[in-house]
């Protein structure tokens, strides 16, 4: 994918990604996947968890993509992020609320662990139209990187109706 933009918002310490974009030429209107927590990838740089999303969103039409995260603190391992003192990131309920005011559709793609610290839902309390691809044996809304290329989103229907 040949990109027009790309950027990414850390923490000054580098240690917190708040946000991740990507933007193309071909479609219109940007998709926010809401995962949960950054790896690797930066303002100049994929990792396999982007490019998926990436594709996801050129398929269905989209010409942008944020990314942001329950806790923006970056980390590999699961473990990783549940050991840091401050995982979910001093910036990060602003960064989220913006991106989502920003995107036409919203995904939620966070995995496993999602309600670690009640970040899951605090989230879904305060984010009404969200989507998911896909929901694991938890009930939560898978992650995408192993997802067939041809899912679509689905509304989520909250536990409180929205």
């Amino acid at each position: 994918m040949q990109y027009v933009s790309q950027k990414a918002r850390f923490s000054r310490c580098k240690q917190y990604r708040y946000t991740l974009e990507r933007s193309w030429d071909a479609g219109a209107g940007t998709v926010l996947f809401i995962g949960l927590n950054p790896s690797t990838a930066d303002h100049r740089q994929d990792d396999p968890t982007i490019r998926r999303c990436v594709q996801f969103a050129h398929d269905w039409g989209f010409s942008r993509l944020i990314v942001t995260n329950l806790f923006a603190f970056r980390a590999t391992y699961p473990e990783d992020l549940k050991r840091a003192s401050d995982p979910v990131g001093r910036y990060n309920n602003k960064w989220i609320k913006q991106s989502y005011q920003q995107s036409q559709l919203r995904i939620a793609c966070w995995g496993n662990h999602g309600e670690h610290l009640g970040r899951a839902a605090a989230l879904l309390r305060r984010l009404p139209d969200l989507h998911y691809l896909k929901m694991n044996r938890s009930q939560q809304p898978s992650h995408p990187l192993y997802l067939r290329a041809t899912t679509l989103p689905r509304a989520w229907q909250h536990q409180d109706g929205r």
